[in-house]
C-alpha cells in the first residue's frame, strides 16, 4: 500500500511540476520575446518617457551593432506616448516607430497580427493595433485614427492613421502599444532621426552581461540593461525556475513521510521477536539502526523510482502532443497563456527530486529506528 501511495504521489507531484513549469516556460519565453535580451535607452528615458530624451551617438551604436558578430538581431524604435481617437472613443497608448524588417527579426510581432497585414503594406500611414484597443475604439481595418504627442521640442502635433493590422498579445500591451513605421513618425517627432530604444538580441545568452558592461563603457551617454533589469515579471520568473518543482514534490513528500513513518513503526511492532534475536546473538545498535534507516529508503527510492517512470513517460507524451487548454482559452488569456501548453522539466530536476525523496526517507526513518535500538534483547526475543 505504502508502495502505491509513493509512486501515486511522485507521478503526480513530478508531472504536475512538469505543467506548472510549462506555464512558467511559456510565459518567460513570451516576455524575453518582447523585451529582448537587452534595451538600449537615454539614461533618463526610462523614467521620464520625454520624447526629448532620445539617444545619444545612435548611428554609431546602430552601425557598432551591425557589425558586432554576437549581435542576432537588433531593433532601433522611436517611441512617443500620447492620445490615439477613433470617432467612437478615445484612449492613451505609447507608439512604437519601428523598422518592418528589423522589428521582424527581433521579436514575434508579425506573427501576432490576426487581422490585416504587417507595416509592409502599401497603406499610406499604416498603424499596427492590439485587439482590446481596436475594441475600445471600435476600430476595424482601413478605419482612420488620430495619434496626438510631443515632438522632441515639446510641441503638440496630430496626424492620422490608418488600421493596417490587429494583433494578439499575451502580455497584456493590446489596450495600450500599437505599431507604426519609422519613417511615418519620425516625420512627426523630429527633423533628424531620434532614437529612444534599441532592443537587442544575442546569439549566446551567457554574454549578454559582458556585452552590456562593454556597450556601457563604450557608449557612456547611454544606458544598456538586460531584460533581468527591465523587467520585473522576467525577473520573477528567472528566479523562481524549478524551485517550484521541489515546493510541489516537497508538499507531497511531507505527507508520503507520514505514511513511511507508520509503516515503519508497524514493521517494527511486528518483527520485535526477531530483532530481539538479532540484537541477543551481537548485532550492535548501530547496525540495526542504519538496517531500519535502509529498508525505509529503499521501499521509498524503489517507489519513487518506478513514479519518476511514469512522470517520464506522461511529460514526454505531453510535451510532444501538447496539453489541449482551450476550454479555459479566455482565462487563460486574460493571464497571458495559451491555450496548448508544452510541460517541461529539466534533467536536474529529476536529480534533485531523487534526492529530496532519500533524505525526506532518511528523516521518516529515524524515529522508528531509534524505537527499534531501545528493544531490550531479552524481553523482545520473548516475544
Amino acid at each position: 500500500m505504502l508502495l502505491t501511495a509513493i509512486v501515486a504521489g511522485v507521478w503526480a507531484g513530478v508531472t504536475t511540476s512538469a505543467i506548472t513549469n510549462g506555464f512558467v516556460d511559456q510565459r518567460f519565453d513570451r516576455l524575453i520575446n518582447e523585451v529582448s535580451h537587452l534595451q538600449i535607452h537615454h539614461p533618463e528615458f526610462r523614467t521620464e518617457r520625454e520624447t526629448s530624451m532620445f539617444i545619444p551617438q545612435a548611428e554609431e551604436m546602430i552601425e557598432f551593432l551591425g557589425a558586432d558578430e554576437r549581435v542576432e538581431s537588433f531593433s532601433a524604435r522611436a517611441i512617443a506616448e500620447g492620445l490615439i481617437q477613433s470617432p467612437a472613443n478615445n484612449a492613451g497608448i505609447q507608439v512604437f516607430g519601428v523598422d518592418p524588417d528589423r522589428e521582424q527579426a527581433t521579436t514575434s510581432i508579425q506573427d501576432d497580427i490576426v487581422e490585416g497585414e504587417y507595416l509592409d503594406t502599401d497603406l499610406r500611414n499604416p498603424i499596427i493595433i492590439g485587439r482590446k484597443l481596436a475594441e475600445k475604439l471600435n476600430a476595424d481595418l482601413g478605419t482612420r485614427l488620430v495619434l496626438t504627442f510631443q515632438d522632441v521640442d515639446e510641441d503638440l502635433t496630430s496626424t492620422v492613421f490608418n488600421v493596417a493590422g490587429i494583433y494578439t498579445s499575451l502580455s497584456g500591451t493590446e489596450d495600450r502599444l500599437v505599431y507604426t513605421r519609422m519613417d511615418d513618425l519620425q516625420e512627426y517627432l523630429s527633423e533628424d532621426p531620434v532614437y529612444h530604444q534599441i532592443a537587442v538580441v544575442l546569439h549566446d545568452e551567457t554574454q549578454i552581461e559582458s556585452f552590456i558592461t562593454e556597450l556601457n563603457e563604450s557608449f557612456p551617454g547611454l544606458e544598456a540593461l538586460s531584460w533581468y533589469n527591465l523587467s520585473p515579471e522576467l525577473r520573477l520568473y528567472a528566479d523562481l525556475g524549478n524551485q517550484v518543482v521541489y515546493y510541489l514534490m516537497g508538499i507531497i513528500m511531507l505527507a508520503l513521510a507520514f505514511g513511511i513513518l507508520n509503516t515503519m513503526l508497524m514493521a517494527i511492532f511486528e518483527r520485535t521477536r526477531e530483532l530481539g534475536m538479532l540484537m541477543a546473538v551481537g548485532m550492535n545498535k548501530a547496525r540495526v539502526f542504519f538496517m531500519i534507516c535502509l529498508e525505509s529508503v529503499l521501499i521509498t527510492l524503489t517507489g519513487a523510482s518506478a513514479g519518476m517512470v511514469l512522470s517520464v513517460l506522461s511529460i514526454r507524451y505531453l510535451y510532444s502532443n501538447g496539453l489541449d487548454l482551450s476550454t479555459f482559452s479566455e482565462g487563460l488569456a486574460e493571464f497571458g497563456y495559451d491555450a496548448i501548453l508544452y510541460p517541461s522539466l529539466g534533467a536536474e530536476s529529476f536529480l534533485g527530486i531523487t534526492l529530496m525523496v532519500a533524505i525526506i526517507a532518511i528523516l521518516a526513518s529515524i524515529y522508528p529506528a531509534l524505537k527499534a535500538i531501545r528493544l531490550e534483547p531479552a524481553v523482545a526475543a520473548r516475544e
